[in-house]
């Protein structure tokens, strides 16, 4: 009788160590999460911030853009030249940035460009959140032909 009573108390000292260093465990880890921003994106140590290319898609996902967008990191301008007859009121800007960089404001759906003299503006954040970059879009309309 008493070897049974023993038996089970090795078993039960033997599960709460196993309990106690999967806790020590689950603490280590969430104690050592990676830090989010208020978007939920992870804050990384890149400092890098640009604008590597960019098309705008009309209604039908198709981009609009004639020829390729002159992005010009320095100046943070992107210069582009849309089809004529292009419906500037619906339009999904595309971004590819460097990698960790996020962009603000967010795009959520179709953006109105056809204010063409007042052109928008969108921010690049770095990976680490401490450099800005804002970067001016410039459209024109193509000639007629």
């Amino acid at each position: 009788m008493l070897r049974g009573c023993s038996l089970k108390l090795v078993k039960y000292t033997t599960m709460k160590k196993y309990l106690l260093i999967l806790f020590a465990v689950a603490g280590l880890l969430t104690s050592c999460e990676a830090p989010i921003d208020e978007d939920g994106l992870l804050i990384t140590s890149r400092s890098e911030c640009y604008v590597s290319s960019f098309d705008l898609l009309g209604s039908d996902h198709k981009s609009v853009i004639k020829e390729t967008a002159a992005v010009d990191t320095v100046a943070q301008e992107i210069r582009a030249e849309v089809f004529f007859g292009t419906d500037l009121t619906g339009l999904y800007p595309q971004f590819k940035l460097v990698t960790d960089a996020k962009l603000e404001p967010k795009i959520t759906g179709k953006v109105d460009f056809s204010d063409l003299d007042n052109p928008k503006q969108y921010t690049v954040v770095s990976g680490n959140r401490k450099v800005r970059k804002t970067y001016t879009i410039y459209l024109t309309v193509e000639k007629p032909s």
